[in-house]
């Protein structure tokens, strides 16, 4: 099971959305980091073959994504999914089974199983638009399984859910990788931190960085400092670094900060961890 990207690049006039990026993927957890902007829903969209690259290849074990071979062992939830209001839970996976051609017999079967494997086994005669965001992100986990695809790709599905929808989502996302190529695409750190067996890095339509945990955040090794100091002290040493955390401590502050060098005689090296190597690349990008 492999998903090869070979120089895949996609132009929208003058601005390149994804610059010549190359990428095998097999079995497993892919967390694909970024601010928005960064590129990340355009490769995915590729990669489910509703966008074409503008140049460049992407194959399923040598199948174009193009192709419906592909599509049937794809599994996609976007950012926006479309469902009926009026429709209860299992009407809704129902109506997506048919427009899959599954028979009756099986679409029911499976509908039930997965609504279960959701925990919305309770839900499946309300209405979807009585059901909180997490509840409708969890049926979209579901819909996109219902061909038991063998790679998901899920984009932003966590935006917008509480602490303990987004824990249960995580876990459900770690268990679906166990024999199947997932990515997930997030700007929420801890979500891939969590869960991915490999991090992607992408800034600007280009890849920067691939590996495990410990490897993306090698580099940033000896660049983390933490220190309590005097108010005039952090406001200088806010001008000149990226912060990470501020805190007021009585008359002092405390400052966790990205720098090459020992920022001050108070500053102690502090372990890094993923969310200083995104705030290190993406603090200047605006979020829009």
């Amino acid at each position: 099971m492999e998903i090869t990207l070979n120089q895949v690049t996609k132009n929208y006039g003058n601005k390149m959305a994804c610059d010549r990026i190359s990428l095998i993927l097999h079995q497993g957890v892919y967390g694909l980091l970024g601010a928005n902007g960064a590129g990340k829903t355009t490769l995915m969209r590729m990669m489910c073959g509703v966008l074409s690259p503008t140049s460049g290849t992407i194959n399923y074990n040598g199948i174009d994504v193009n192709s419906e071979d592909y599509r049937n062992v794809l599994g996609y939830l976007p950012q926006e999914f479309g469902y009926y209001p009026d429709f209860s839970a299992l009407d809704f996976m129902l109506y997506i089974a048919a427009l899959k051609g599954m028979p009756k017999d099986l679409a029911l079967r499976k509908s039930r199983e997965l609504l279960e494997l959701v925990s919305l086994e309770k839900e499946v005669k309300k209405k979807i638009k009585t059901f909180s965001g997490g509840m409708k992100q969890r049926l979209g986990i579901a819909q996109s399984l219902l061909s038991d695809p063998k790679i998901l790709i899920l984009d932003e599905p966590t935006a917008g859910l509480d602490p303990k929808e987004r824990v249960r989502f995580r876990n459900l996302i770690s268990r679906l990788g166990a024999d199947r190529i997932v990515l997930l695409s997030t700007h929420i750190v801890s979500d891939v931190e969590h869960i991915a067996d490999t991090i992607l890095v992408m800034k600007d339509g280009l890849l920067l960085h691939q590996g495990t945990l410990e490897e993306i955040i090698g580099p940033m090794k000896g660049m983390v400092w933490e220190c309590t100091v005097p108010q005039t002290t952090a406001n200088d040493l806010c001008e000149k670094h990226t912060i990470i955390n501020f805190r007021q401590e009585s008359d002092n502050v405390f400052l966790r900060l990205i720098c090459e060098e020992k920022p001050c005689d108070l500053a102690s090296a502090a372990q890094a961890v993923l969310e200083d190597l995104y705030l290190y690349y993406f603090s200047e990008v605006s979020e829009h």
